[in-house]
């Protein structure tokens, strides 16, 4: 069976994979909504969802830096990575253990069309395709939400760093919260804040990769001081799997109340 990632690199199996290596937190919630159990044989150490795999299944390292060693061992007959949150070198030395399905996420539609894609690989389509309409339903109800307000996203401190372009974040932001990206530089630029331009009108600050707490909102507030500021789930935010399923309930509370 020949199947293409999202690299477009064309994967070749010899069944349906029964041992499976996830190194991505949102992708391995993913895997087990979509009902794959034992299957799943490897995670990282931030693959957090569901908490019943985190405490039992076997942990390789983390999305950076995977523990080649305890993957081999496992003998998975597929591993499951992505483009931004694995490093290249990890991903080549992995090739030589096992088949690499590489996802690279921008927008809605990739995530989408990668949800599908494991349907198709792993025999699971007709869950895959369910969890697809589900999710574009809930999408279409957020077409009200208009922010219309300059946003500023942070994801990190010391130094500070935002979400610009060229992101899944910014996609959500601009094309589903109806928000504008104040960044313009794209990726996740180091920022200093006291030069932004323009001001922000409001600041989100996720709950990770830095997990910031209400004492940096403060912080914030006090170079900020026009701007509304909240913390929020960073996980509704940028994960691209099953997660996605309740992002838009979760942004019609958070910017309605």
């Amino acid at each position: 069976m020949e199947f293409i990632d999202q690299m477009h690199r064309t994967i070749r199996l010899g069944q349906v994979p029964e041992r499976i290596v996830s190194l991505v937190p949102s992708q391995t919630e993913l895997l087990y909504d979509l009902g794959l159990g034992d299957r799943v044989v490897g995670i990282t150490k931030f693959c957090i969802h569901p908490e019943e795999w985190f405490r039992n299944k076997t942990r390789i390292g983390g999305t950076k830096n995977v523990n080649l060693e305890k993957v081999k061992a496992l003998q998975p007959d597929l591993i499951i990575g992505n483009k931004e949150e694995n490093e290249k070198s990890d991903i080549l030395s992995l090739e030589e253990i096992a088949p690499v399905w590489m996802s690279d996420i921008f927008n809605l539609e990739d995530s989408l069309s990668m949800i599908n894609s494991f349907g198709e690989m792993l025999d699971v389509k007709q869950k895959a395709e369910g969890l697809c309409q589900d999710i574009t339903k809930e999408f279409q109800k957020l077409k009200p939400l208009h922010l219309n307000k300059k946003v500023l996203y942070l994801i990190w401190k010391d130094p500070y760093m935002g979400v610009g372009p060229n992101t899944f974040v910014h996609h959500i932001l601009e094309d589903h919260l109806g928000a504008i990206n104040i960044l313009e530089e794209e990726r996740y630029p180091v920022l200093e804040l006291a030069n932004l331009m323009p001001q922000p009108e409001m600041i989100l600050l996720s709950s990770e990769p830095f997990p910031f707490k209400e004492k940096h909102s403060l912080e914030l507030q006090m170079l900020f001081p026009k701007a509304e500021i909240l913390l929020v789930d960073g996980e509704y935010f940028s994960w691209y799997g099953s997660r996605l399923l309740g992002a838009p309930q979760y942004f019609q509370q958070l910017f309605s109340e």
